[in-house]
């Protein structure tokens, strides 16, 4: 079978935009004008409209919200978390936006396969160490996982941002995981 041929995920989607309800439509429609298609991950959700609402209003929160985390960085938070949970929707669809909001066509690569080697500053390391433990393991967190942070000058409200970050797309990468979500093909060579 056609890698095109393949469904976009193991779990029903809708076939029809027209059958959804008119907000995920409308969202939809914003992201497809955006990005000349529709990312796989809205497919998949907008068959269950309640949890696509909740995931894109948290997602949103996150991730568009003005902080002292850049767009990249927290891009960055989601591609080491997604590569550590082997999540290869998340590694594939973030890497891209993180090489066009970085403008490096090396940084997503290097960030999941190894972001210690990354060409990234020593804020942003100490920022993906913390973010990797809570993407991995977060019940041994402690006060002397901060030290690092705010010794590059981040707050607590941007610790709390790594961590929320990092937490919300552990549970994004098993959803993707489990449903088998394949990556659209325009992902591979956006910002290249």
């Amino acid at each position: 079978m056609e890698h095109s041929e393949r469904p976009i995920s193991r779990f029903p989607y809708p076939e029809r935009l027209d059958d959804l309800p008119v907000d995920i439509r409308e969202r939809i429609a914003k992201v497809a004008e955006k990005s000349g298609f529709i990312p796989n991950v809205f497919l998949a959700l907008a068959q269950r409209p309640d949890e696509f609402r909740a995931f894109f209003a948290y997602h949103d929160a996150l991730m568009e919200r003005p902080s002292n985390l850049s767009k990249a960085e927290k891009e960055m938070i989601v591609v080491a978390t997604s590569a550590a949970n082997d999540c290869l929707y998340c590694v594939i669809a973030h890497g891209a936006i993180l090489r066009v909001r970085s403008k490096n066509p090396r940084l997503a690569e290097q960030v999941a396969t190894n972001y210690r080697r990354a060409e990234i500053t020593h804020r942003q390391r100490a920022m993906l160490d913390y973010a990797l433990k809570v993407a991995l393991d977060s019940a041994r967190i402690s006060e002397d996982d901060w030290q690092p942070l705010m010794t590059h000058g981040l707050t607590l409200d941007d610790i709390w941002e790594i961590g929320a970050i990092a937490a919300f797309f552990a549970m994004s990468n098993r959803l993707a995981n489990m449903s088998a979500l394949r990556p659209n093909d325009e992902f591979y060579t956006m910002g290249r």
